[in-house]
């Protein structure tokens, strides 16, 4: 009886946290949203202004639906991908309205007008996506009565709308920044947790800590593609930003760092796959697991400097230091050929990271000792 209660109450501990956890991660999606969803309520509102008071336009719809479909909440905020959403839009309810003066309004009528969106829409882009945002106003237009502006008031409407768009993209931007730090601190934790437990199954002989670097390691490919698609964002925006363009140097540097994660968790998963295999012989290895405890301080440096430059250099300072030493004849002299070749694998990550923190390839395989 009482293993039973103690049971039923670690359960309801565990959906305890579970819910807390929820409830934390909803209320950070919340909050991280903020800047986005403040950037289209602005949009918004001057969409509406210019083309219901300036146009004297009585129900701007497609400008604030455009204009809310463009910027939408997407991680990928990329000027070129507003750019398209706007550009797909506006051509479907120009295409919409001209047809629609031709061939009426009906259900036959709008089998005609989605069929020739469609097609015309895979004519000009590749992306299924860019099709699908002229269908669906093509068909709102179509459906809808013509309002008091007469033919291509809607049309008007629209493009008022992505042009306020691309102004809001430019001169109000998000500061998609903050995202791709944020993405790259996460990747870079993951990777020294990684290491970290690499640093464990050599030090102890434990497989399981070998195993759990190596599970950890599979899970990176997710991060890298968030860090990858916000950077690419905050790169953009920050070439026609005037408020962000002085941020280009250090989201270059990033560039740099996030190719070197990217190539640091291919070797760090071939690493831990010998690794786990290697200390079920029970051997215990210092040696090496000061080599990988090196390299894990190397790759939480190189994380903590992203948007930190009172930091720089001392990622590249600790992984020089190790590059020098990295001869399996030095290091581990009596070690076997097993032992002898993770010395092996450990230099070209060496390489990757010290890319990563800015040092020329050549400079960075000098470093290293001849065999």
């Amino acid at each position: 009886m009482p293993e039973h209660s103690t049971a039923d109450q670690l359960r309801r501990l565990e959906r305890r946290v579970r819910r807390r956890l929820d409830v934390k991660m909803a209320g950070q999606r919340a909050w991280n949203s903020l800047p986005a969803i403040g950037q289209i309520m602005v949009a918004v509102a001057a969409a509406y202004s210019i083309t219901h008071w300036g146009f004297g336009h009585a129900v701007p719809i497609l400008a604030v639906t455009l204009t809310i479909n463009a910027l939408g909440l997407s991680r990928d905020a990329r000027p070129i991908r507003v750019a398209e959403s706007v550009l797909g839009i506006v051509l479907g309810v120009a295409l919409s309205e001209a047809l629609s003066l031709i061939v009426g309004k009906g259900l036959w009528q709008l089998m005609v007008v989605l069929l020739v969106v469609f097609v015309v829409g895979r004519l000009v882009s590749t992306k299924v996506t860019f099709a699908v945002a002229a269908a669906v106003p093509s068909a709102l237009v179509l459906l809808l009565p013509i309002p008091p502006g007469g033919p291509f008031t809607r049309t008007l409407d629209a493009a008022v709308g992505g042009v306020v768009a691309l102004l809001v993209t430019a001169l109000i931007p998000r500061d998609p920044t903050r995202a791709s730090r944020r993405d790259g601190r996460v990747l870079f934790s993951v990777l020294s947790e990684s290491t970290g437990s690499i640093v464990d199954s050599l030090r102890d002989a434990d497989p399981g800590a070998g195993e759990l670097a190596l599970t950890r390691l599979r899970r990176t490919q997710p991060l890298i593609d968030d860090w990858n698609t916000s950077l690419d964002t905050a790169l953009s925006v920050s070439r026609i930003s005037p408020l962000l363009r002085r941020r280009l140097p250090e989201l270059r540097r990033d560039v740099l760092a996030i190719a070197a994660a990217d190539l640091a968790a291919r070797h760090l998963r071939t690493i831990s796959r010998r690794i786990e295999y290697l200390v079920r012989d029970g051997v215990e290895r210092p040696a090496l697991a000061g080599i990988m405890h090196d390299i894990q301080t190397g790759i939480t440096q190189l994380g903590a400097e992203l948007g930190d430059l009172q930091l720089a250099g001392q990622a590249r300072s600790v992984l020089s230091d190790l590059a020098r030493r990295l001869d399996p004849a030095v290091v581990i002299p009596d070690a076997g050929i097993t032992d002898a070749a993770i010395v092996l694998l450990v230099r070209p990550l060496v390489i990757d990271l010290l890319m990563g923190t800015g040092l020329p390839a050549d400079d960075a395989r000098a470093l290293l000792p001849p065999l």
